[in-house]
């Protein structure tokens, strides 16, 4: 049984994917970002930089005790080691999807995520900090949209943990849309993915825990204001 850890982030998506997809047994429990409850003590016994997800599998492959497991990536190939899906065998295009994984946790995500918060989130407009993620959001889904030349999915043939790391991360901001016109191998890669009942499983289970209006102070000063802690 895993305990995952959720709320509807692009990082809280990928890991639904993949349980999704698989079925894997699991119970979810909800981190509700907005109201803190990433700060928790228990919660940070799991994940310690207090973010979201976050899963804790109480049935390890050498039934020893509880294994956590914070950072989306990490989790995917936790879960792909597991269960033996969705990550290749084949030890080159194996490669290939650990490489891409890696390029989603450090680029795709955190430059999107910088794109939506100075055109969503942040209070005042900062023309060229919009400008700079603008332009190297964009930059990446030209790498991307190479690499899908030729190739259905981003390791080749086959669908797997690299497609779930950064299928939530493309044009996520309903208020900041991206123009994917460019783009048209990660349109047709994003439409084939957004087609799979797993996917529509996942962000239906998304889109129950949603909240609609703007977000108030007091949620942007959790969300955006924390500091060091001891």
């Amino acid at each position: 049984m895993i305990d995952f850890y959720f709320w509807p982030t692009p990082n809280g998506y990928k890991i639904a994917l993949f349980l999704e997809e698989t079925g894997l047994q699991h119970t979810v429990k909800t981190v509700d970002i907005a109201k803190g409850e990433q700060f928790a003590p228990a919660y940070l016994a799991i994940s310690p930089n207090n973010k979201m997800p976050a899963i804790v599998d109480r049935a390890p492959a050498d039934g020893g005790e509880p294994i956590s497991v914070f950072e989306s990536g990490a989790i995917l190939l936790y879960l792909a080691g597991k269960t033996g899906c969705f990550i290749p065998a084949d030890p080159r295009t194996r490669m290939d999807c650990i490489e891409w994984l890696f390029w989603q946790m450090a680029g795709l995500g955190p430059m999107t995520g910088q794109y939506g918060h100075f055109f969503v989130y942040a209070p005042e407009k900062i023309p060229y900090a919009m400008e700079r993620y603008k332009n190297e959001a964009e930059r990446l889904l030209g790498v991307l949209n190479v690499r899908l030349r030729a190739r259905e999915f981003i390791a080749g043939d086959e669908y797997t943990v690299a497609d779930m790391a950064c299928y939530p991360w493309i044009d996520p901001y309903k208020k900041a849309p991206l123009d994917l016109a460019p783009f048209p191998e990660v349109r047709r890669w994003h439409a084939a993915i957004a087609q799979r009942p797993a996917t529509r499983r996942a962000y239906e289970r998304g889109r129950a825990l949603e909240r609609g209006g703007e977000m108030s102070e007091e949620e942007r000063k959790i969300l955006f204001g924390q500091r060091a802690r001891e």
